[in-house]
């Protein structure tokens, strides 16, 4: 039956998010039920890609991340695939309206990670954007549930919240992605010798979209915000960390939070939203 095959793929997604990310697992959990498997869906997804550009090393990664434009593409038109994880992602793509504009603008900066090893402010911004900012976007057709009207006044906000979270990921995984990807991803920084002024002025950028993605949290339905900000308040502690550390440590170790202060973390946060804290 076409329905077991579909809970099938909406498992991997599933699955393929507990592993990859304890944190969003979470916030994912606290959302009302009936969004965890369209979210579920696009984290999937965008992992999936994610991998291909980042993990995939001595194989052809151009041609598989051709593969799954591809695939993708036919998912979405067929309303089917044999991959679970893009059979998964179409069925979100047609029940929330998501656009082709947002699935290509994000895949187009997966592709550009194959070939582009330094940024330029205006590349970085568009890196930022199909890497993050759609992403966010896509969540959003999820959260608004096909309110299309509530989608527009909160679309710049969803856009911050995603920034936010992929700047926080650039600084925590700077050792990765410089010394073993040969990658830099903010513009007119010296890497090799990375200076508290240069982090300060990152920080500051990332500060500003967490305050502008926080207006945006406390304007979602009751139906995603307590998920949202569970996933905003640890990024924002991460990064509160990563802010506290000097820059050549943070070039030379992955700041993280350990899994056990996650949990608290969770309840943290959560009592913050009952007592309306935000």
């Amino acid at each position: 039956m076409k329905s077991l095959f579909d809970d099938l793929s909406a498992s991997c997604s599933k699955k393929t998010t507990q592993l990859y990310s304890t944190s969003f697992s979470l916030g994912i959990y606290f959302l009302k039920p009936s969004l965890h498997r369209a979210i579920y869906g696009i984290y999937g997804f965008v992992r999936l890609a994610d991998e291909i550009v980042d993990s995939f090393h001595g194989y052809d990664q151009g041609v598989m991340m051709a593969r799954i434009r591809r695939e993708t593409q036919e998912a979405i038109r067929e309303r089917i695939s044999i991959n679970p994880i893009l059979n998964s992602f179409q069925h979100v793509v047609h029940a929330y309206a998501i656009e082709w504009e947002l699935i290509d603008t994000f895949l187009k900066s997966m592709e550009m990670d194959l070939s582009q090893k330094e940024h330029t402010q205006d590349s970085y911004d568009e890196y930022i954007l199909g890497s993050a900012e759609v992403v966010g976007l896509m969540c959003l057709r999820v959260f608004t549930e096909n309110d299309h009207a509530m989608y527009e006044s909160l679309k710049p906000y969803a856009m911050k919240l995603g920034a936010a979270f992929q700047k926080v990921n650039f600084l925590r995984d700077l050792k990765a992605d410089y010394q073993t990807l040969g990658r830099t991803y903010f513009p007119g920084v010296n890497f090799n010798h990375f200076s508290y002024a240069e982090k300060a002025v990152i920080q500051q950028e990332i500060e500003e979209d967490f305050e502008a993605a926080l207006i945006g949290i406390r304007r979602l339905p009751a139906s995603s915000r307590r998920g949202v900000y569970l996933a905003y308040y640890y990024y924002k502690k991460l990064f509160m960390r990563i802010k506290e550390t000097p820059p050549e440590k943070v070039m030379n170790a992955r700041i993280r939070i350990p899994d056990i202060d996650k949990f608290g973390l969770m309840f943290r946060s959560l009592l913050r939203h009952q007592f309306d804290l935000l």
